[in-house]
C-alpha cells in the first residue's frame, strides 16, 4: 500500500511526501514525543504545496515575488520544518537540534527563528487574519503572488476565523488560499465531537469562497484541487479542505486512539522508521 494514493503520475511528489515524513521522525525522536501524527498526516499536502504549487526561491527565503504559506497551527512546525529541509530552504543537518536551546527550530513555528516561517503560530485562530493582509498588500503592491494559509479543523471553533473568511470573501482576495487540516483531532478529542464545525465545505461556499474537499492523503486530487484553486478567475477566496488520516504512513502510530500529542517508546522510534523505510516509493 502506497503512502499517498495515486495513479503514478505524481511519483516525484510520493517520494517528496516520504522524505517529509522520514524528517519528522527525525525530529521528532530527538524529543521523543511531539506532534508526529499531524506531520504524518500533512506530509502529502505539503509536497504537493512546496513542489507543484508554490513559486518561491530556496536559497533566499525573502524573495519579495515568492508566494507565502503562512502556518497558522503553530504546532505543526515539525511538518513544515521537514518541507523546508526537503525544500533545501534548511540544512537537513538541523533536523537533530529540533525543540533544543538555540535551535532555529523551536517546537511551535516562530517567524523570528526560521528562514521561511511566514508567521509565528500557537495561538490558533489568528493566522487566516493574518494571511489576509498579506494577501491585499500583494494586490496593492500589483504582485501576482499568492498567500496560502494552513489551518486545523479544530481552528473552525474561533470566531476570529470567521471574521477572515467572511472579511476575504467582502474583499475579494482572489490570492488568498485557504488550507483546513481535517483530521478530526484535537487536544480534548474528536473536532467533531468537542465543537463540529460540519458541513464544513457548505459553510466556507456560504461565506463567498470557493470551496472543495478532498482526500488529504490523495496526491491526484490534492494536485487537481490546487490547480483549480490557482486557476479560478472570480476574484474570490479559494478553500481546500483537506481529509487527512493522523499518524499516515505508520499503520502501528495510525492505530492509537489518542493521537494529538504521540508518545512513541524509545524502542519504537527505529520501528518507525523502518515502517516508513519499507514503504519508500520507487
Amino acid at each position: 500500500m502506497s503512502l499517498a494514493a495515486s495513479t503514478g503520475s505524481n511519483v516525484s511528489l510520493a517520494r517528496r511526501a516520504w522524505h517529509i515524513r522520514r524528517h519528522a521522525l527525525r525530529m521528532a525522536r530527538v524529543q521523543g514525543q511531539g506532534y508526529i501524527g499531524q506531520a504524518l498526516g500533512i506530509a502529502d499536502v505539503l509536497a504537493v504545496a512546496y513542489f507543484h504549487a508554490l513559486t518561491y526561491r530556496p536559497s533566499d527565503p525573502e524573495w519579495e515575488e515568492r508566494d507565502r504559506f503562512c502556518l497558522s497551527i503553530g504546532h505543526y512546525a515539525i511538518a513544515l520544518y521537514a518541507a523546508l529541509v526537503e525544500a533545501g530552504v534548511l540544512p537537513e543537518e538541523e533536523v537533530e537540534t529540533y525543540g533544543m536551546d538555540d535551535s532555529r527550530m523551536p517546537m511551535s513555528g516562530m517567524a523570528a527563528y526560521t528562514p521561511g516561517m511566514e508567521i509565528t503560530g500557537g495561538s490558533l485562530g489568528h493566522g487566516l487574519g493574518v494571511a489576509l493582509g498579506m494577501a491585499l498588500g500583494l494586490t496593492r503592491k500589483g504582485s501576482d503572488a499568492f498567500v496560502y494559509n494552513l489551518m486545523s479543523d479544530g481552528e473552525l471553533g474561533e470566531g476570529s476565523t470567521w471574521e477572515a473568511a467572511m472579511a476575504a470573501a467582502h474583499h475579494g482576495a482572489g490570492n488568498l488560499v485557504a488550507i483546513v487540516d481535517f483530521n478530526d483531532q484535537q487536544a480534548d478529542g474528536p473536532s467533531t465531537k468537542v465543537s463540529s464545525a460540519e458541513p464544513v465545505a457548505d459553510k466556507w461556499a456560504a461565506f463567498g469562497w470557493h470551496v472543495e474537499r478532498v482526500d488529504g492523503n490523495d496526491l491526484d486530487a490534492l494536485v487537481a484541487a490546487f490547480d483549480r484553486a490557482r486557476a479560478l478567475a472570480e476574484p474570490r477566496p479559494r478553500c481546500i479542505v483537506a481529509d487527512t488520516r493522523m499518524c499516515r504512513g505508520v499503520p502501528f502510530l495510525e492505530a492509537r486512539e489518542v493521537s494529538h500529542f504521540v508518545r512513541v517508546a524509545p524502542d519504537e522510534w527505529d520501528r518507525a522508521l523502518a515502517v516508513l523505510d519499507a514503504e519508500r516509493p520507487a
